[in-house]
């Protein structure tokens, strides 16, 4: 350190020059063989694929919980399911979460936009929160266990 230079010796100071000298003639030999191996590198692809505003990632980002409702165990006996999901997902997207999930083959993919309601608590107004569920199809032969 160049601050504490003082308290060493003067042989001290000496070898340490003498070091720092060696150790740059060493840095101009290997830079040519850094730069070789940095061209040889092989770019690693990145875990999530910019696909416009939204990054695709891993299967469970799409859905955020199964909806439970009293529609939907009525559905479920018809082989049918409803899954509240992030609004930017589109239907084939859904599909290949629920695939990776769940591990069952999806027929079809319906998306339903629940718009965002005015409430009122006395003299509070808010709005009640948006939704977007999707009603999932899969085989008959297959079944999902939600609770």
């Amino acid at each position: 350190m160049a601050i504490l230079d003082f308290l060493k010796t003067k042989e001290d100071a000496d070898k340490a020059k003498q070091g720092q000298k060696a150790a740059k003639k060493t840095a101009k030999v290997s830079a040519p063989r850094k730069q070789a191996e940095k061209t040889e590198k092989v770019e690693t692809p990145k875990p999530a694929v910019q696909k416009g505003k939204k990054a695709v990632g891993f299967s469970y980002d799409a859905i955020k919980k199964p909806h439970i409702s009293e529609k939907a165990s009525f559905l479920s006996e018809r082989n049918q399911y409803v899954f509240e999901v992030l609004p930017n997902f589109n239907k084939t997207e859904i599909k290949k979460a629920i695939e990776g999930i769940y591990g069952v083959n999806v027929l079809s993919v319906n998306i339903i936009t629940i718009p965002p309601k005015k409430r009122r608590m006395g003299k509070v107004q808010g709005w009640r929160k948006e939704m977007t569920k999707a009603i999932v199809k899969i085989k008959e032969d297959q079944k999902i266990e939600i609770l």
